[in-house]
């Protein structure tokens, strides 16, 4: 049988109704689009926008400060108490020098897109946070995934200088730390994810009660120290006698340098974790404190 009879054969076959001939057509036409699809989403790569995590207690500026960048305008919008979190999207030029009054699109510069992720600020709602930052942490592949690139702690530099202000803020900063410390210290691959870095924003600078960064810095290094210690003895007493817990498990709670009496922010270095403490102010009177213009800066550089 030569190649034409055969092509005659063929032809003949697909060209005269039959249920076989039927079956393969639709066949064809109902699968081919299935395979197509998934053939092109396994060659197209999607873009994951890089992340800041906007933290911190309620009544510290979060959503103020990322309503504030988002609009480029230095008069704060009013805002409300987030349940959920929200999500904007955010640009620098590349250099990062760029004001976040800057409208990049206008003046044609070459922008570099993140996203600022303002996050609930109420203890029952903070798991998603935390969550996030543990999910980063699982492997290197994930973290390059999630692209979480910095964390923004918010927190009221007016209200540090009460017990109740400076205990919330340093309890959730507490958490949100350790998380980071976790991540390092747990990873399962042998290379390490990358850092993530922390700035406290002390909000409200242009008040007089507001504490200056420096002082802010210290009081928040004793409270967390007071936090380890005060945990790590609720650790040893907790239905557990003393002889019992394993060492490996309190050292995993233990933030910062492990039997360290004192704690400073300095020890997280050791964990890839650079803390840093710059005042500012989200609303206040134009020209009055110093702006988000410190901040903005130091976002800019970590993305």
């Amino acid at each position: 049988m030569d190649w034409h009879s055969t092509s005659k054969d063929v032809l003949e076959f697909l060209l005269t109704p039959s249920i076989p001939v039927i079956v393969i057509g639709l066949a064809t036409v109902l699968l081919f689009p299935i395979f197509l699809h998934w053939l092109l989403s396994r060659s197209t790569a999607y873009i994951t926008l890089p992340s800041v995590l906007i933290a911190g207690p309620p009544g510290a500026g979060k959503t103020a400060l990322v309503t504030r960048l988002e609009r480029r305008s230095p008069k704060p919008a009013d805002t409300y108490t987030s349940q959920t979190a929200n999500v904007v999207e955010l640009a620098v030029n590349e250099d990062g020098t760029s004001s976040y009054t800057d409208d990049l699109d206008a003046s044609g510069a070459v922008a570099k897109k993140f996203l600022a992720v303002d996050t609930p600020g109420h203890g029952k709602l903070r798991g998603a946070t935390l969550a996030r930052l543990s999910h980063a942490a699982s492997s290197t592949a994930a973290a390059e995934k999630t692209k979480v690139k910095a964390v923004v702690y918010m927190v009221d530099g007016a209200a540090l200088s009460e017990d109740g202000g400076l205990a919330a803020a340093a309890s959730y900063l507490y958490d949100i730390l350790l998380a980071l410390q976790k991540r390092m210290s747990s990873t399962p691959s042998s290379k390490a994810p990358p850092g993530i870095p922390v700035l406290v924003a002390a909000n409200k600078a242009d008040l007089f009660t507001a504490l200056p960064a420096a002082l802010v810095r210290t009081q928040l290094e004793a409270e967390l120290g007071r936090i380890r210690s005060t945990r790590s003895k609720g650790l040893l007493s907790s239905n557990v006698g003393a002889d019992d817990v394993d060492s490996t498990n309190e050292a995993d709670e233990w933030l910062g340098e492990y039997g360290s009496k004192t704690f400073q922010f300095s020890q997280m270095r050791e964990f890839d974790t650079e803390v840093d403490v710059i005042a500012g102010n989200v609303a206040g009177a134009e020209g009055a404190g110093p702006g988000v213009d410190k901040w903005w800066t130091w976002i800019a550089s970590k993305v």
